[in-house]
């Protein structure tokens, strides 16, 4: 059994209910372009509506994080990873997370006693320390010298100066070394490797500064797989490992190399990218590579791979993308279903992709011939050399190669700072898209939340019941809306889609949950957007007369708290795909 199905089969044994797991683009979140943890979609639960499976949850969630893009290609870092989580929404707290924490490791993984080490909250002018959690970890059998005690930076979550709930953590550390384990922890050793993190919620950051005690006290645990499945094989590159085995050794195959010396970087970022690109292509949201957003994302990982392939020798024509993303894709099909779905659009991305990039290398090398002819030195200028970086996706290797030939100097050094720039700014604006969590969800974006139910019915009923939403994206000022559908919309289409909501509005019609079996929920027909993500027990969203459809909330209590309902704009997103844009006024 593998530690994925280990850790379910765990906490179902201690009566939690399984979950499956969210989409990897996020619905109505406008913080941030991916899950980027297990608790992303679990925040109006953690806030305290009822979740209809109960109070003790467990999954394992599709995540993804760019913040470390041009980590990886070391041992450890990956874009897309899974996270396997178990949550208390206000039942059990300290004392059961960190004992079953303690048991799955020591007794399902066998993980010896003396190899693990811990940290907690030290404790601050404005939250006392973690004494309860130090004391449940000495009576588990973990030593004092083996407890560190730190600050915000580390064992708070999620941090300081975010109102709303939060709270301490602890987290579990392992040592992933063959040389003696030390008796005492040292934080600063990189050799202690957290693998678990068990947040406890138990604190309300007011806007008063204080920090009161939560009603609803909530427990968020995570623990990543493909760290801790190296840890349990004892390896210390993760793509040593089991999960990257068959991608690696396809890799070594196509490109006639061995995973070894200088050959590793490049083979870890084929692999680690093209399954990212499998996992986000193969979302329901049906993302194409595009220049903004996870479109951009998308593109950036596509480009990336390919320029690493070639750099193994890899025949980029060939169709040696398609080979590895059919191999991802029936690895993982068994937990994620709508990989197999969706695997027609996963490889027409592909395909298209790689030939909108041969061109561009085309461009990128007619642009090198004209600058390099007009030189007046041997030197290439250091803005030069980042612009085919930067446009044309020239990883530097390739332009010092092409400078070489031509007996041309490229400075390193000087195109490194302009990289650093860039990163520094790319990181800042990616930051604020990736944040996420329980400060996302205001007044406002309640009300576009619920205004999208409306807009999604007025749409079926103007064009037709074959209109399904395919993916939506709220801020407090606007809401955006993707359905499919097969034409512009008529300013006469527009206008009886705009009426409908408004009228709906004004009516002032309630709006209820109820709790029901999936299979009751599509019997009745109610709307789902991605039916597979939603658990055997769903809340089910009415609307009056008008609308009924499965939904994790929060919603507004009746309609005449919209307000009215505008249409900005109606534009194509996609293939068959249309989008509006619309504010609540």
């Amino acid at each position: 059994m593998n530690l994925k199905d280990s850790y379910i089969k765990f906490f179902e044994s201690k009566e939690h209910k399984v979950i499956p797991s969210a989409p990897i683009i996020p619905e109505n979140d406008p913080t941030c372009l991916f899950n980027t943890a297990g608790m992303q979609p679990l925040v109006p639960y953690l806030k305290g509506q009822a979740h209809p499976l109960g109070k003790r949850l467990c999954d394992v969630q599709k995540c993804f994080r760019t913040n470390d893009l041009e980590e990886v290609g070391d041992t450890t870092h990956h874009t897309f990873f899974e996270m396997l989580g178990n949550w208390s929404l206000g039942d059990y707290f300290k004392k059961e997370s960190i004992t079953w924490s303690f048991e799955f490791l020591t007794k399902v993984l066998n993980i010896p006693v003396e190899k693990l080490a811990v940290t907690v909250f030290a404790g601050n002018e404005l939250v006392e320390k973690d004494n309860e959690s130090a004391e449940i970890w000495k009576s588990l059998g973990i030593s004092e010298d083996r407890i560190s005690y730190l600050g915000v930076d580390d064992n708070w979550w999620p941090n300081m100066d975010m109102l709303g709930p939060c709270g301490p953590d602890t987290e579990i550390f392992y040592w992933r070394s063959n040389d003696p384990v030390p008796v005492k922890h040292d934080p600063e050793d990189d050799r202690w490797v957290e693998i678990w993190n068990n947040v406890f919620m138990q604190y309300m950051h007011e806007e008063n500064g204080h920090f009161v005690p939560l009603k609803q006290k909530n427990v968020d645990t995570g623990m990543g797989v493909e760290r801790t499945t190296a840890i349990l094989e004892d390896l210390t590159d993760n793509y040593e490992s089991s999960i990257w085995k068959p991608v690696i050794e396809k890799i070594e195959e196509l490109s006639n190399l061995k995973y070894e010396g200088e050959n590793k970087r490049p083979m870890r970022i084929i692999a680690d990218h093209i399954r990212a690109i499998v996992m986000i292509s193969g979302d329901e949201a049906k993302i194409y590579p595009s220049n903004k957003d996870q479109g951009y994302i998308l593109r950036r990982l596509i480009r990336r791979m390919i320029r690493y392939a070639k750099t193994l020798n890899i025949d980029v024509t060939s169709d040696f993308d398609l080979v590895l993303a059919n191999l991802i894709i029936e690895d993982y099909k068994k937990y994620y279903p709508e990989l197999e779905q969706n695997k027609e659009h996963i490889l027409d991305v592909l395909t298209n992709e790689k030939k909108k990039f041969s061109r561009t290398l085309e461009k990128g090398l007619r642009e090198f011939e004209k600058i390099t002819n007009n030189l007046t030195d041997k030197n290439l200028p250091d803005e030069f050399a980042f612009k085919l970086y930067d446009t044309y996706g020239f990883p530097i290797e390739l332009t010092m190669e092409l400078a070489s030939e031509r007996g041309l100097n490229v400075n390193k050094e000087g195109f490194d700072e302009l990289f650093k720039k860039h990163q520094e700014k790319s990181r800042a604006g990616m930051d604020a898209k990736f944040k996420g969590g329980l400060a996302s969800t205001g007044e406002i974006e309640t009300k576009y939340h619920t205004a999208t139910h409306l807009l999604n019915a007025a749409l079926k009923q103007v064009l037709g019941a074959d209109v399904h939403q395919k993916g939506s994206n709220i801020t407090s000022e606007r809401m955006r809306f993707d359905f499919s559908c097969d034409h512009k919309l008529t300013p006469e289409e527009k206008e009886q889609v705009e009426s409908l909501v408004n009228k709906w509005i004004n009516e002032d019609l309630e709006v209820r949950v109820e709790t029901m079996s999936k299979e009751d929920a599509l019997k009745i027909g109610a709307e789902a957007m991605f039916i597979e993500k939603y658990p055997d027990v769903v809340t089910v969203y009415f609307i009056g007369d008008v609308s009924k459809e499965l939904c994790g909330g929060p919603h507004v209590k009746s309609t005449k708290e919209l307000g009215e309902f505008k249409i900005k704009k109606e534009e194509a997103s996609s293939a068959g795909v249309r989008r509006i844009k619309a504010i609540l006024k």
